[in-house]
């Protein structure tokens, strides 16, 4: 197979790929807004990467990874929010809430799992509150 034709096949596969999570953010984007969130923040990029989305539940400042797939072949979405992910978000939301002078409000983070099979017209949505708890050292954590 010539280099060409390579690029050209992975150029498709990861326009597909981001288009299923953009997809599946605006999926879980109006899920929660359905529920009474209030978003605030979305992709939100910081030094150690990106935060999906932010939103406010009552007086809780909320870190929403979401993660979308178009089946469970590997596993649950969910499950791909490891520890190293889990640590890395935390970092981003303590970012998050010292640049926007929140570090009294509390914050939690709930998971999006959007399973989203290519022949369907709406997805299957999962949403994990309280999904981990802050992970690390510093005045966030625990």
């Amino acid at each position: 197979m010539r280099l060409s034709s390579l690029l050209a096949r992975l150029r498709v596969a990861w326009r597909r790929y981001r288009s299923l999570g953009q997809r599946g953010e605006r999926a879980a984007e109006r899920f929660l807004r359905r529920k009474g969130y209030k978003i605030v923040a979305r992709r939100e990029r910081g030094r150690l990467g990106e935060l999906d989305l932010i939103a406010v539940d009552g007086r809780t400042v909320v870190f929403i990874e979401v993660k979308t797939r178009t089946s469970h072949s590997a596993g649950h979405p969910a499950e791909a929010v490891g520890p190293e992910k889990q640590q890395r978000l935390t970092r981003l939301a303590l970012g998050y809430l010292k640049r926007h002078g929140l570090l009294e409000h509390k914050a939690r983070f709930d998971v999006v799992a959007v399973t989203w099979p290519n022949d369907a017209k709406h997805p299957h949505i999962d949403h994990i509150q309280n999904a981990f708890e802050a992970v690390g050292r510093g005045q966030m954590f625990s």
